[in-house]
């Protein structure tokens, strides 16, 4: 898992890794150097997948893991076409697809599974996190009946793969009983209900200083910082350590909210509101966030 993953500080004090990990673009769009001066995506992020794939040879490469929309870098949307084109891919070359729904799954992007949201078919589903609502920790990964059918079908062998606590009853109870309550409660029909709304909050803080760009879907949205809005340039690591940390963070913590102020890649602000908030919460969200930032960019101006 951490092979596959990009953020240095989890990886570093562990190195080195398992080395046959092949990074690809990522679907920023607003950072991508292949669209700039496109006037729509050209795909390219998805384009990369195949070149990878063609240089370390298709019979080395077991799988594409891919979230739907990536939490690194601050929801990270796929264009329009991207998984289609990412689906074909891996059906050419006949390597699998997993999507990494430990964000995305459970109502998150207004679906079970954010794999629906995007309209594409994983081989493998990672989750964990909204399959219990965090009451109870549990994890687990959903394979494709093709996946699935030699051990099911075959000669009786088991996949020696497990954990202690793998299967725990009462994880597994929480979790069934968690899905109960937002299925009776139509959960992920207030997400989709209200996530355009949600969206037009959001939209409201473009003009304001250090807002370089806001993307995000469902209940899942993102404030990208900037130091220049016109150039895109982002903050030092100095900078943007104060900004977080210092300025930000408490400000919009002492006025009632909680979200995170991450700066693995560019400085974002992630705003994930809980998947029953209604739109009174949603409009809180966004005054928040207004009065916060214009704080946080007349500190920056007087520094």
């Amino acid at each position: 898992a951490l092979s596959i993953s990009g953020i240095p500080a989890m990886r570093e004090p562990f190195e080195p890794l398992f080395p046959w990990a092949v990074k690809v673009m990522n679907t920023n769009r607003y950072r991508c150097s292949s669209c700039a001066n496109a006037p729509a995506c050209t795909l390219d992020c998805a384009e990369d997948i195949e070149r990878k794939i063609i240089a370390e040879g298709p019979e080395t490469v077991a799988a594409v893991v891919l979230e739907p929309m990536q939490n690194t870098g601050g929801a990270l949307t796929p264009p329009e076409g991207y998984f289609a084109r990412v689906r074909e891919i891996c059906n050419k070359y006949g390597v699998l697809l997993v999507s990494d729904e430990v964000i995305c799954a459970f109502g998150r992007l207004g679906e079970w599974f954010g794999c629906q949201r995007y309209g594409y078919q994983p081989d493998m589903i990672t989750f964990a996190k909204g399959v219990t609502s965090g009451y109870a920790p549990l994890g687990g990964v959903i394979a494709s009946d093709r996946l699935a059918a030699p051990f099911i079908e075959g000669d009786g062998s088991v996949l020696m793969h497990g954990l202690t606590f793998g299967g725990h009853p009462v994880s597994c109870a929480v979790a069934l009983a968690n899905l109960d309550v937002m299925e009776r409660e139509d959960i992920l029909g207030n997400v989709r209900r209200n996530e355009a709304y949600f969206g037009e909050v959001m939209e409201e803080l473009r003009d304001l200083p250090l807002v370089g760009d806001l993307r995000g879907a469902g209940y899942f949205r993102v404030v990208e910082l900037v130091k220049d809005k016109e150039t895109k340039e982002s903050f030092t690591p100095e900078e943007c350590n104060w900004l977080l940390r210092d300025v930000l963070s408490p400000r919009i913590f002492s006025s009632g909210l909680i979200c995170r102020a991450d700066d693995r890649a560019d400085p974002v602000l992630v705003v994930a509101p809980t998947l029953v908030c209604g739109r009174e919460e949603l409009a809180f969200i966004g005054e928040v966030l207004r009065e916060a930032i214009t704080y946080a960019a007349a500190q920056f101006a007087a520094r």
